[in-house]
């Protein structure tokens, strides 16, 4: 209750106190003093000199408790006397020893421990003294061990004991032997019937799998076993630390776990773990098609909860996977015929069909047995997709570029056209562009359709362009939906250049004239027709401006590659030059 005046008033008589042959008052001053030290730091030093004698009392239930509670708080606050009293860890070590060693007291006995509530504060400022010290955790090694095997786990008391030896033993520089007889308590308390205990064991052991994974991976079916307890928490920090668990040697085991628990969870777990397996299998896949499978596995079960990057993620996965292309899109359409409510699995199904859809007819499948499959049953399909009411917006999207992408793959270019061409009224605007621009390019720009919608290359992993131009999220759409890599060499200025990427046809229609530099009396303008006799070539016309008042010389004219030359020559007389390139 006391204030910080009245502590630093005070705190002279509290020392005093200190130091009275009465034990009563000098438990009551040590627990003033922590007081004080909490109020007013810098008076730690003034309690310094009683505090030493404090620990050589006999009577622990009087004194030893409250001076090793201040020594505690000293330690905590100080590093100047945490270096100080490292000394006193063989002290600490005898007192502990004692309590464990000595016979039945029934003044401090709790269930057949002697004084479980002073073990604990000494282990406990045990743990502050060794931590990041060698001699003292050397010092401290011994005791350790013995608490941890002579201490009863049949009742609770035995059990904190316990868990505040783990904690020591995990915070000093112990010895390996030491941490692995912690890890294996901790193993024991997953099998105790308290959930509570079974919750700290959980969380201690995530804490210390990092540094001690091999002994934490010997209790890995005990730990799998909790993701069916009953407690949410239980079976969250268990799902963490399965994951941690997680390596390629375990892989394949883990991950069936994983997905059983994915099957079973409640959905304020299925997000998580869907990131967890996602992020496993990336790491750790011992094959391309395992990879695949698992993340399908995941998108049936949870494909409402994943991440949003998932979809644009397997797609390049698959992408990526060329011997798998036939395999991927055969298990991909199957899954079609059996659910189309989970968004995600149905817009990456969509897309691989529309890219794979000839290997999926012509039954080219040798990982599994192909199945028979025409190419109406394929745009029926993907047609049923367009008139879902499970659809979104983004899945739609899909589903129509997919059968554009099937124009170039399938005989049945007319079927596909009825379908585009029924949209171009779409009330929904991006479906309705879409369509727009799949009809412009079937009646303007037929000839380039096949290398527009030409399959699409193996991608970086740090490719900004691809999968994740077509859907950054399940909810938001890009409008990019044609692969431009074959489109004819253009050169745009900036502004030009993020318009056509999103309306590729209408760019090729009519491209007004540019001007590409303005400055310093010279002006460069390029002007765009198509060739009457082969529309498939641009004609660019670039005129030359020079506006000052005499030649300039030394004038180099060069676009992309292979480089051009006006006029082939280096000066430019006052006037217009024109050149046709």
């Amino acid at each position: 209750m006391g204030s910080s005046e009245m502590c630093r008033d005070l705190a002279g008589e509290v020392e005093k106190l200190l130091k009275t042959s009465n034990s009563y008052l000098r438990k009551k001053a040590a627990l003033c003093a922590v007081h004080v030290i909490r109020k007013v730091p810098e008076l730690m030093e003034m309690f310094l000199p009683a505090t030493k004698n404090l620990l050589s009392e006999k009577n622990h239930g009087e004194i030893l408790h409250t001076s090793v509670v201040l020594l505690t708080e000293m330690c905590e606050r100080s590093p100047d006397m945490l270096s100080h009293f490292r000394k006193l860890v063989p002290q600490l070590v005898r007192i502990l020893k004692n309590l464990i060693m000595s016979g039945y007291s029934p003044e401090h006995d709790v269930s057949g421990i002697s004084d479980p509530f002073l073990q604990v504060r000494i282990l406990r400022l045990l743990r502050i003294l060794g931590k990041g010290d060698d001699d003292s955790s050397e010092a401290m090694n011994d005791i350790l061990a013995q608490v941890a095997t002579n201490t009863e786990t049949s009742k609770n008391v035995g059990n904190a004991i316990l868990y505040e030896t783990v904690l020591t033993i995990m915070d000093i520089k112990s010895e390996s032997g030491l941490r692995v007889l912690a890890i294996n308590i901790l193993g024991r308390f997953l099998l105790n019937n308290d959930k509570n205990i079974r919750y700290v064991a959980l969380t201690s052991l995530l804490k210390t799998v990092q540094t001690d994974h091999n002994a934490v991976q010997r209790h890995r079916s005990t730990i799998v076993d909790c993701l069916k307890d009953l407690d949410v928490s239980i079976k969250r920090r268990a799902m963490e630390l399965s994951f941690a668990l997680v390596n390629g040697n375990n892989i394949r085991g883990m991950m069936k776990e994983l997905l059983y628990f994915l099957d079973s969870c409640d959905p304020d777990f299925k997000a998580d773990c869907a990131s967890g397996i996602f992020l496993a299998a990336e790491k750790y896949a011992p094959s391309k098609r395992w990879h695949i499978d698992t993340v399908m596995r995941v998108l049936t079960t949870a494909g409402s909860y994943v991440r949003d990057d998932s979809v644009p993620n397997l797609i390049q996965l698959i992408t990526n996977s060329v011997e798998m292309h036939a395999y991927t899109v055969q298990r991909l359409y199957k899954a079609l015929l059996d659910d189309i409510s989970q968004q995600p699995l149905v817009q990456v199904a969509s897309w691989c069909i529309g890219e794979y859809g000839d290997l999926l007819v012509s039954g080219q499948c040798e990982e599994e047995e192909p199945i028979q499959v025409s190419e109406d049953e394929v745009l029926d399909v993907l047609e049923g997709l367009l008139v879902s009411n499970l659809s979104t917006p983004v899945t739609r999207a899909y589903s129509l570029t997919a059968i554009m992408k099937l124009s170039t793959r399938f005989s049945s270019v007319n079927r596909i056209k009825k379908v585009v061409s029924i949209y171009g009224s779409s009330i929904d605007v991006e479906l309705q562009q879409r369509a727009v621009e799949y009809n412009a390019l079937f009646k303007k720009y037929d000839h380039m359709r096949p290398a527009l919608l030409e399959r699409m290359p193996i991608m970086e992993k740090t490719a900004t362009n691809g999968p994740t131009d077509i859907a950054q999220t399940n909810g938001e759409t890009d409008s990019t939906i044609l692969d431009t890599k074959h489109l004819p060499s253009i050169t745009h200025p900036a502004s030009q250049v993020g318009r056509c990427n999103y309306h590729i046809c209408f760019c090729l229609a009519g491209i007004p004239p540019m001007t590409a530099y303005n400055k310093n009396g010279l002006k460069i303008e390029f002007t765009f027709e198509r060739s009457n006799p082969s529309p498939n070539i641009a004609v660019i016309t670039i005129h030359a401006t020079n506006s000052t008042e005499a030649d300039m010389t030394e004038f180099v004219f060069q676009a992309a590659v292979p480089k051009f030359t006006l006029k082939s020559k280096k000066v430019l007389n006052l006037g217009i030059e024109t050149q046709v390139l």
